[in-house]
């Protein structure tokens, strides 16, 4: 295990390190905010599966993302996201309380989107993965009547809630090239939501170059029925 723990800079600065995972859609969400911020910062992939002990003493629950101030460790990545816009300029949450609220629900719904998607790519047999695809459908739908005209959720404002939904559309990219599960059928809103995030230069860079490659990796190794599909069509292990 990785024992070296990484610590505040000697001159009293609060440096900021992000603790991560590389296929971790949370940390996502905290990088896209960091980079939104104009915010430097040192990111530092873990072996989940090895968690470093220094990793243990900063992370409660043993997830990422963790956000070191300095010394100090931040865990959650909605916890993460509201310290930073908090704390920096140019914030990315509405000034209207109510909005602030509305904007948070939003969050809270990506998260049980994430959930589905993960059990969707966890289904067992071919009847769970169909119903999965199905309430995944269902939740986009929901989605497409939230939307004004864009490009972003909150209009041309780019906000917390797209820094959320980045990390999700982006399972899909790989979804899409499995199979045609039929997420998108006339939910135009949404494709363009997706499209705009997907081009965003803190969207695009919050995972490495062989993102895809790796999530394909993770997918086929869940031995579910997305994997067999996988495997069916020659994807790459």
């Amino acid at each position: 295990m990785d024992s070296s723990f990484p610590s505040a800079a000697a001159d009293g600065i609060s440096p900021l390190t992000l603790v991560s995972h590389a296929l971790c859609p949370y940390v996502q969400r905290a990088a896209i905010v960091l980079t939104e911020k104009g915010l430097a910062y040192e990111r530092r992939d873990i072996d989940l599966a090895d968690k470093p002990d220094w990793f243990l003493k900063i992370s409660p629950l043993g997830k990422t993302p963790v956000l070191l101030v300095g010394d100090e460790a931040i865990f959650e990545s909605a916890v993460i996201c509201e310290y930073l816009d908090e704390t920096t300029p140019a914030r990315l949450h509405p000034a209207d309380a109510l909005q602030r609220a509305r904007h948070r629900a939003w969050i809270e719904f990506g998260s049980a989107l994430l959930n589905l998607i993960g059990a969707f790519y966890t289904a067992a047999d071919e009847q769970a993965l169909g119903a999965r695809a199905a309430e995944i459908r269902s939740r986009f739908v929901q989605i497409e009547a939230a939307l004004g005209d864009g490009p972003f959720f909150a209009g041309d404002r780019f906000s917390i809630v797209d820094a959320v939904f980045g990390p999700v559309f982006r399972y899909f990219d790989v979804f899409d090239g499995i199979e045609d599960f039929g997420f998108w059928r006339d939910l135009t809103k949404v494709q363009r939501w997706r499209n705009h995030l997907a081009a965003r230069p803190s969207v695009v860079g919050a995972v490495s170059p062989d993102y895809p490659e790796r999530l394909c990796s993770f997918l086929l190794a869940r031995q579910s029925a997305l994997s067999r599909r996988m495997a069916s069509d020659g994807a790459p292990a």
